[in-house]
Order: structure tokens, then C-alpha cells, then sequence
């Protein structure tokens, strides 16, 4: 149960911070607009791969295993966004926030493979 909840609580942060990185994105005028266009260029190619790795999961028949796989390049594409964050944000608060980030879902990805690993041991 914690797992789940810690994956949840994961991903709502998760939903945020992209809430908030397109709403900065998109309302947000910079005299800057090639670094802006790196950084929304940055994000979506983040997201297009993740979409892709989704996408080639194979159903296993195996409820966990499959939410799993599929929460791993879930989990990548929210470190990557938060690095990109890092690179190209200036809100300290989003800063902290990506930073965050980064470690919980390391972290998380590390204790999918493991169980992952566990599974098939099993």
C-alpha cells in the first residue's frame, strides 16, 4: 500500500510540475526566445519519448508487472523534464521542486527494477 502511495503522490507531483513548466511556457515572455523554445523543444521531446517506451511494453497479463514497466519511462521522462527545469527555470521553488524530483524518482525507479528483478526470480 505504500508503495502505491508513494507512486501516486510521485506522479501528482509529477503532474504538477509539467502543469506548471507548460503554464510558465506558455504565458511566460522572455527576451530570451531561442532559450524558451530549447527549453519547451527540451520538454516535449521528453514527453514524445516517454510515449514511445509506453508504447512498447508488452502486456504480460500480470497487473503489477505491467504497471510497473510501464511506470518506469514514466518515471525517466519525469527526471529528464526536472534536469530541464534545472537548466533552463529560475523560480527557486520550481528549481526545488525539480531537484526533488530527480531523487524521488530515482529512487522509485530503482525499487521498480529491483521488485522487477524479485518477479522474475520468482
Amino acid at each position: 500500500m505504500k508503495l502505491t502511495t508513494n507512486l501516486s503522490t510521485s506522479l501528482t507531483i509529477a503532474i504538477i510540475v509539467v502543469t506548471a513548466t507548460l503554464l510558465r511556457a506558455a504565458t511566460h515572455v522572455s527576451s530570451d526566445k531561442s532559450s524558451n523554445e530549447a527549453n519547451w523543444s527540451e520538454l516535449v521531446a521528453g514527453m514524445e519519448k516517454m510515449h514511445m517506451a509506453m508504447g512498447e511494453v508488452k502486456q504480460s497479463g500480470d497487473n503489477d508487472v505491467d504497471f510497473v514497466k510501464l511506470m518506469l519511462p514514466h518515471h525517466q521522462a519525469a527526471i529528464e523534464m526536472a534536469k530541464t527545469q534545472l537548466l533552463h527555470g529560475k523560480d527557486p521553488q520550481m528549481r526545488r521542486l525539480a531537484q526533488e524530483i530527480i531523487t524521488d524518482q530515482q529512487l522509485e525507479i530503482e525499487l521498480m527494477q529491483r521488485w522487477l528483478k524479485q518477479q522474475h526470480a520468482n
